[in-house]
Parts: C-alpha cells; structure tokens; sequence
C-alpha cells in the first residue's frame, strides 16, 4: 500500500513484492523486519521477534527493488519435533534475520539464535540475537521443578525474553516503537513461554 504523511510517500509491504522508484535519486527511511520464530512443543518456549532494522538516508534510484517479506516460523507439532526459524526479509542492501524458534524440554531441543533468539526450556538452551545487532536473547528455562516447569519467553526487537521462574513462564521480550508510518507503531515483540 502507498500512503502520504506531510511530505512523506510510505510504501508498506506485507507480502512479497516490487518497490519502483521513478525519480533519479532518492533518500529513503527503511523499517525491515524479519518474520518471527516457532513456538516448541511440550513445555515448549516462546519464538524470537524477526530481526529489526531501521534507519535513515539510504540512497535509492530509478529501478526496480524486490522486497522479500519472511514468513514467521512454524510451531513445534509434538515433543520430538523442532520448530522453524523465521525467514529473512530483504530490501536492498538490508537484510533482516528471522527469528529464532524456542526450545522444548523433551527431546532437549535447543533454541535457536536469530534476529532475536528463542526463548529456553528446563533442560534446553535459549537462543541468542545475531551480531550485528537486530533483536534481543531469549530468556532461559526454569530448573527442573516437575509440573511447575516453565520455559523462558523469546527476545523481542526492544527487550530479551523474560527468564522462566517456577511455575511462571516467561514474557516475551517487548517489541520497538516507530513512527514510520505517520504514528506511533510497537512491533517484533517475542513470543511468551510455557508451563508444565
């Protein structure tokens, strides 16, 4: 969609498309964000927000961008089976990294690193943010307490995630405020943990 704020022209992608620019040369304000990771499974954690990149002052010209738009993860399906990582978005010479999905105490799955990581499980690490920075850590998993078992909540573009205590699962790490659009926007926030 294209819109108009003052002297502003925004172009919003939510899918996959063109960005054509018809002047010789431009300086454009950019917001790329990636898509989000998968929650885990049994006592499963939170994903990671798609990594969040913005700034001012890039040079474009008269051509055609393609702008990718990535997908956020799939979830953990049962104990065994690993959720996705998001998928990147690309602009130009940006690229976001998707989030990394959350872990699973059964079957010891890993949280993964990405734009933001994963959040951790009783048993399972959490996922770290990619360098250069686009996001925040997962928070990790509680101590093994039986049925108050919780995992730790994914990072989120503007906080990590929450560290699991027992029987409180934790937050999903607070997402970033901008105004790109004309006002006030919060976004890539991390997903919430889980509970025995």
């Amino acid at each position: 969609s294209i819109a108009t704020s003052g002297d502003y022209k925004i172009h919003t992608f939510t899918s996959s498309a063109n960005f054509v620019v018809s002047a010789s040369y431009y300086d454009v304000e950019y917001l790329v964000i990636a898509g989000g990771g998968g929650g885990a499974g049994h006592i499963g954690s939170g994903g990671g927000a798609g990594g969040y990149r913005t700034a001012t002052g890039l040079a474009v010209s008269n051509q055609t961008y393609a702008i990718t738009v990535g997908a956020g993860g799939a979830g953990g399906t049962n104990n065994s089976a690993s959720p996705a990582v998001g998928a990147n978005s690309v602009f130009s010479s940006i690229t976001s990294t998707g989030g990394g999905h959350g872990g699973a105490s059964s079957g010891g799955i890993d949280a993964s690193t990405g734009g933001s990581g994963g959040g951790g499980a009783t048993g399972a690490a959490y996922g770290a943010a990619v360098s250069p920075s686009q996001g925040n850590n997962g928070g990790a998993g509680s101590a093994n307490t039986g049925v108050n078992s919780t995992s730790g909540g994914g990072g989120g573009a503007g906080a990590a995630g929450a560290a699991g205590a027992q029987a409180n699962p934790g937050n999903g790490g607070a997402g970033l405020a901008s105004s790109i659009t004309g006002s006030s926007v919060t976004r890539a926030g991390g997903g919430g943990g889980g509970r025995h």
